[in-house]
């Protein structure tokens, strides 16, 4: 291949390594000066780039300098200490050097004989971080159950929901599929209601219970019983229920342990998603969030969130191994092979939708390693303390009322509109977000609860200091009152 890169030369990836490692670096180094949301038009790019692949090789020089012109103008930049939107997702040094080690050895790991290494090595990392959250042992791969990376919490919940449904259908027989029935709140994510598509759950049997603000926005245990008494007295099958330890709306934690008293008086499949708060329960006064897990099924955490390790790699741990490798394992002739056929291995091909998967534990490994439990702890601490810092702020500005109660590092707040009335509130908040965002200062994200449109200031990215959290509400206070004044 004259005149461009070879497929695979060890001097010229270390060469073009090198510039690109320092191309990220002032990236990081820079951060602060990008707009925080992206502020291009829909179809922007289509116009700065040609309508063809080259012919010819081009520089990486040259490539970079298109990725500065054309392509960061429409990132928006999750690592950015000014990024307060949705839920973190972290960065770090360890974990990009992980995901560098990873993408650089690129293997395929979908059974122990592709990479010893990558099955063994996920089974342990995975054993590590559920004894750091106190996890039961019935988690741990020495037993029945085991850890597992999936992509996100929207394939964990998948997966376990696949092996609840096939689970209870070999119990009952496969005609009774329109029988079985699924629970959540309303305040549980749309994950949920996506598997229940795919697993062939019929939409009128997903029990969606109302969560508000008599219960912190938790799901009562009093109406999951109702419900799950109520579809057993007309014949259906209660099967699966999703409880979650910090709701993406206002990080609301479910009473675990009543409802899982409940589901296992019913033979139901017990889901926690903490995909965003259970990473805060590696800290010992944050660990009663998760009290109840002993009666959960299974239990998932994204560790790309707000655990310093990139994305993706949301941590999942079932009791029961078999009833994931039962409901997704396929055995074809040509991944035969005698550590698979002697049931001598974990093949994680069995325990995921796709076939195919990377060496994600990598990253998991070089965070717990790199940094350590003390030094993880603090970086969660810190992130909570911040957060309680910005929810002293609304607090004591008259304008603006605190909605939902802080347990993690999420604030919902909202401004007070100067007559109350909800809807000139609604419009009010609607009104302001769109305001802050398109400063690029910062950027933020909404809810909606019991009908109040709610602004949502999660701190989590790696880079935010105290400092960022002021300059945040300047930006707010100064919005708030420009639209206040055109009333």
């Amino acid at each position: 291949m004259e005149g461009g890169l070879k497929p695979m030369d060890a001097e010229q990836l270390r060469e073009n390594a090198h510039q690109m490692v320092d191309f990220i670096a002032d990236y990081y180094k820079n951060i602060e000066n990008f707009p925080v949301l992206s502020q291009v038009e829909p179809g922007y790019l289509h116009k700065l780039l040609p309508d063809s692949a080259p012919i010819h090789p081009e520089s990486l020089q040259d490539v970079l300098n298109d990725v500065q012109a054309k392509i960061l103008p429409g990132v928006t930049h999750w690592q950015s200490p000014d990024y307060f939107a949705y839920f973190p997702s972290n960065s770090s040094v360890a974990g990009f050097l992980g995901e560098m080690l990873s993408a650089g050895i690129n293997m395929v790991g979908f059974s122990w004989i592709t990479s010893p290494a990558a099955t063994e090595l996920e089974m342990i990392v995975l054993d590590w971080l559920a004894k750091i959250l106190k996890l039961p042992d019935d988690f741990l791969s020495t037993g029945q159950g085991g850890g597992v990376i999936q992509g996100t919490a929207s394939e964990a919940v998948l997966v376990v929901l696949l092996a609840a449904r096939d689970k209870v259908l070999r119990r009952v027989g496969k005609n009774a599929l329109g029988k079985l029935v699924v629970y959540s709140s309303d305040q549980t994510h749309s994950a949920l209601q996506k598997a229940c598509q795919i697993g062939g759950i019929h939409p009128e049997n997903c029990r969606v219970l109302k969560a508000d603000s008599s219960t912190e926005y938790a799901l009562s245990p009093e109406s999951l019983d109702e419900a799950v008494s109520h579809d057993i007295a007309i014949g259906l099958i209660p099967f699966f229920l999703c409880t979650t330890v910090g709701t993406t709306s206002s990080t609301a934690v479910d009473p675990l342990l009543a409802l899982g008293k409940i589901t296992k008086n019913n033979g139901m499949w017990f889901h926690i998603d903490a995909a965003y708060a259970g990473s805060a329960c590696i800290c010992p006064e944050f660990r009663h969030y998760i009290d109840g897990v002993e009666e959960a099924d299974s239990f998932n955490m994204n560790a790309h969130k707000w655990f310093l390790t990139n994305f993706d790699c949301s941590a999942l741990w079932v009791k029961d191994r078999n009833a994931l490798i039962q409901s997704l394992s396929t055995n074809p002739e040509f991944l035969k092979n005698k550590a698979s056929q002697g049931n001598l291995v974990v093949d994680y091909k069995d325990w995921q939708i796709p076939l195919g998967r990377r060496f994600r534990s990598l990253k998991l490994w070089m965070v717990l390693r790199l940094y350590g439990l003390e030094n993880l702890q603090s970086y969660i601490r810190n992130h909570i303390e911040l957060a309680k810092h910005f929810e002293e702020l609304v607090a004591q500005d008259p304008r603006f009322e605190v909605v939902a109660p802080r347990k993690f590092s999420l604030v919902c707040f909202r401004l007070l509109p100067p007559h109350s009335n909800e809807d000139c509130a609604n419009k009010l908040n609607h009104d302001l977000l769109d305001a802050v965002n398109a400063t690029g200062k910062i950027f933020i994200s909404h809810t909606v609860l019991s009908g109040k449109y709610v602004l949502r200031f999660a701190v989590g990215a790696p880079l935010t200091e105290e400092r960022h959290i002021n300059a945040a509400w300047k930006v707010l206070q100064d919005e708030a009152s420009a639209l206040i004044r055109s009333l």
